[in-house]
């Protein structure tokens, strides 16, 4: 059964930086993808950030391109999101998603594409 625990959330002023990591166990594939969602309250989820493993492809939406950017570790089976120039709506809870069906039609792919997630880490950015 695949698991990503995310960590790395917190509280940060306006034009900060955090990372968050997620680490995922319990697969063997060797391409797969992985990516970052947000959510903020009454909101709905929405992506930010996607990786395809084996394609060294990434995706990063309009909204953070610039700011945020997608890495992953295949030796740690982590991924991270670094995160810059905070704003305050940049505020949400951050979740590490995961799909098996490896490929790049996953960039950018909307949160019903994917079939696991982490339970989320909060990001708070005060102005």
């Amino acid at each position: 059964q695949v698991q990503l625990v995310e960590s790395g959330g917190g509280s940060v002023q306006a034009g900060g930086s955090l990372t968050l990591s997620c680490a995922a166990s319990g697969y063997t594939y060797s391409s797969y993808c992985m990516g970052w969602f947000r959510q903020a309250p009454g909101k709905p989820r929405e992506g930010v950030a996607s990786i395809a493993t084996g394609y060294a492809s990434t995706y990063v939406a309009d909204s953070v391109k610039g700011r945020f950017t997608i890495s992953h570790d295949v030796g740690e089976n982590t991924l991270y999101l670094h995160m810059r120039t905070l704003k305050p709506e940049d505020t949400a809870m951050y979740y590490c998603a995961a799909t098996m069906n490896g490929g790049t039609w996953c960039l950018g792919a909307p949160s019903n594409s994917w079939n696991y997630w982490g339970q989320g880490t909060q990001v708070t950015v005060s102005s």
